[in-house]
């Protein structure tokens, strides 16, 4: 089931919160390439001096102050585009980054950290930025809440915001090899899996 656009609704250190455990799915020329959240950031309010927001409905981040539960893709270093989930009542900008998931089904690459989950999904700004949550392409599912504790640590690369940057709204399952670094403390407790090694050929075998 997806989740309705009452789920985004709510305060966005909540939805951050609520968002892990939670399964990404993006329909790409339809081919199901979907992924189980496992790290979230928030960004809350105009105040807030990490956000995108902090100077104001600019073009980019306009979508910040608009209803809950779109997608507001940006693109980072001209190469890598990032998702995240606009949160809160309308007026109000938030928004939860999606760090980093867990591959379940179809994916194209690596989906630790927000770039790489973007490009194993196929998820772009110029065809996903301002798309319903809720829509026949790109949507979030409800899953079980998740086992696994949940840490929480500073956002990353903010350091320009000053004391927002200590805010502790980095949201992560405990031990899941698929958060992004560094983890936050407690975080990871094992690796994501390797490829598989080669056979190894008995000693004395030719090339």
């Amino acid at each position: 089931m997806k989740l309705p656009q009452a789920f985004y609704a709510r305060d966005t250190r909540t939805v951050a919160r609520a968002l892990l455990g939670k399964v990404l799915v993006h329909l790409d020329g339809g081919v199901r390439r979907a992924a189980r959240i496992v790290e979230t950031e928030a960004y809350h309010g105009p105040d807030d001096r990490a956000s995108h927001a902090r100077a104001g409905p600019t073009p980019r981040a306009a979508i910040m102050f608009g209803p809950p539960g779109r997608a507001y893709v940006y693109l980072i270093y001209g190469t890598s585009h990032c998702m995240n989930v606009v949160t809160g009542p309308e007026g109000f900008p938030s928004a939860v980054l999606i760090r980093a998931a867990e591959p379940i089904e179809g994916c194209l690459h690596s989906t630790r950290g927000p770039g790489n989950l973007c490009r194993a999904l196929a998820i772009r700004r110029e065809h996903d930025n301002g798309r319903d949550l809720w829509g026949e392409e790109l949507f979030i599912e409800d899953a079980p809440a998740p086992r696994e504790a949940v840490v929480t640590g500073p956002r990353v690369n903010v350091g320009y915001a000053g004391p927002w940057a200590a805010r502790p709204w980095r949201f992560a399952l405990r031990g899941s090899a698929w958060v992004s670094r560094p983890a936050p403390a407690g975080a990871r407790a094992a690796r994501a899996p390797a490829p598989a090694p080669r056979p190894r050929r008995p000693r004395g075998s030719g090339p």
